[in-house]
């Protein structure tokens, strides 16, 4: 499906209807989605292709159906609604069998996509860097792999095979796996290749050193209009899922001096498909690799618990735990849109979050909370860094300068032709300013910054 502005799509929301007396159901209502709130996400998503969506219907299921997913009454319904708007696509929010698509679009006489598929697509027309365009097409092979069932004739044809006793030879289907396999191991390695450049460049990074802040949130959270605040930068911020795909770096400079890299990454989503999280690893290394990742959420989104959930999961999967609270801070975005009665209640709330989940608000919109926010960053990236005292010649620009390059400058005062200094350094550089500048350890209070 090419996905162009003139494509008509119907969308179907296929959500298991949990009856009152279930087991299941009590445990699941306070993880499940609403409805409603889910269907808009997948509309949105065919959006994001440019697909005009003329039909979207909640299809509640009591069960899974092997075959179809669907009841067979629905997929005879869904049969009128596709003849009445004359559609040519079918999206289906869930995640396919090979056998129910096939047997789906047999009825239908149309294309059918389940929620994979879809994100694959969108995927696909983001990636602008060659790594991403790697990625995306290293998950949407696998995906593909899965899809070579014996559900089109050419398929069944048969190649001749070597030799006069070489048998039946190979089919049709067989070959089109094994092409598939040989492109996805030239992708891994050429992948593999990409991953080593990364880690050079990370290396660099860490000689210098640069502290590494990474974002992450939900698709659509705002994390793309902060990167703009922090960085003064210019990366396309639209109000559509997935707006960024490719990871993107920019120097962030802290209240009292420090610089850090700020990184930008794809936005996540619920049931995001394990071929994607597979595929961006490399791409999501640098959230691995942070040493503070600002988990960015639209408070504002009616399902904004269920998104902190599912962000989460995927933060798991990448081996981060958001509840140790070693180096996650929560980013309560989009204040702006609250009432001042509204934006009381979200303070209170915040002020009662445990210790090891912070969270700030802040507008990346208006700029509201953004000073709170970079001195909360600077005062955990502190943690890792020493704070020292020395004396320098007023002089000695070189050194004077090289200091300010390469430290955080906290105090500095001119008395005599000299000057007092307080800086804040990198575990890494520690030795460098004792033995240049005889520089010998801080007593910092607790409420200074720095401060235990």
């Amino acid at each position: 499906m090419q996905g162009t502005s003139t494509g008509q799509a119907i969308v179907i929301g296929p959500y298991l209807r949990l009856r009152r007396g279930d087991p299941d159901a009590a445990a699941a209502s306070h993880v499940v989605r609403d409805s409603e709130a889910r269907l808009e996400e997948i509309v949105g998503l065919a959006r994001a292709i440019d697909l005009s969506v003329v039909e979207a219907v909640i299809a509640p299921i009591s069960q899974i159906r092997p075959a179809t997913y669907l009841g067979k009454g629905k997929v005879e319904e869904i049969v009128g609604l596709i003849g009445s708007h004359g559609v040519d696509l079918a999206i289906l929010d869930c995640a396919l069998s090979p056998i129910q698509q096939r047997n789906l679009e047999k009825a239908w006489g149309i294309k059918v996509l389940d929620r994979t598929g879809l994100i694959l697509e969108i995927f696909g027309r983001r990636a602008k860097t060659k790594e991403g365009a790697l990625q995306v097409e290293l998950a949407h092979l696998n995906y593909q792999r899965s899809r070579l069932v014996r559900s089109w004739t050419h398929l069944e044809r048969q190649r001749g095979g070597f030799g006069f006793l070489g048998g039946p030879g190979e089919t049709q289907i067989e070959a089109d796996r094994r092409l598939i396999g040989d492109r996805i191991t030239r992708i891994e390695n050429e992948l593999t290749k990409v991953q080593a450049t990364r880690r050079l460049h990370r290396a660099g990074r860490q000689r210098v050193p640069y502290r590494v802040v990474a974002l992450v949130g939900y698709t659509n959270a705002g994390k793309s209009t902060l990167f703009n605040r922090l960085t003064r930068a210019d990366v396309q911020a639209a109000d559509m899922l997935f707006a960024t795909l490719d990871p993107t770096l920019r120097a962030l400079a802290l209240p009292h001096g420090g610089k850090a890299m700020l990184s930008d990454t794809v936005g996540f989503i619920s049931n995001l498909p394990t071929q994607l999280v597979a595929a961006f690893r490399a791409t999501l290394e640098e959230v691995m690799e942070a040493d503070v990742i600002l988990h960015v959420r639209d408070i504002s989104h009616e399902d904004a618990e269920a998104q902190e959930r599912d962000v989460d999961i995927v933060l798991r999967q990448l081996g981060i735990d958001p509840d140790a609270g070693a180096n996650v801070l929560e980013v309560w975005n989009k204040i702006d849109r609250f009432t001042p009665e509204e934006r009381e209640n979200l303070v209170n709330i915040a002020a009662r979050r445990p210790p090891e989940r912070p969270c700030y608000l802040v507008s990346a919109e208006t700029g509201e909370g953004i000073n709170t926010l970079l001195m909360a960053i600077e005062d955990r990236l502190a943690e890792s860094r020493v704070t020292l005292t020395l004396t320098i010649d007023a002089a000695d620009g070189a050194g004077i300068s090289w200091l300010h390059r390469n430290a955080e400058i906290l105090a500095k005062t001119l008395r005599d032709g000299k000057f007092d200094m307080t800086v804040r350094v990198d575990e890494t550089k520690r030795d460098i300013v004792i033995n240049r500048f005889g520089a010998a350890p801080a007593a910092v209070s607790p409420d200074e910054p720095g401060g235990a």
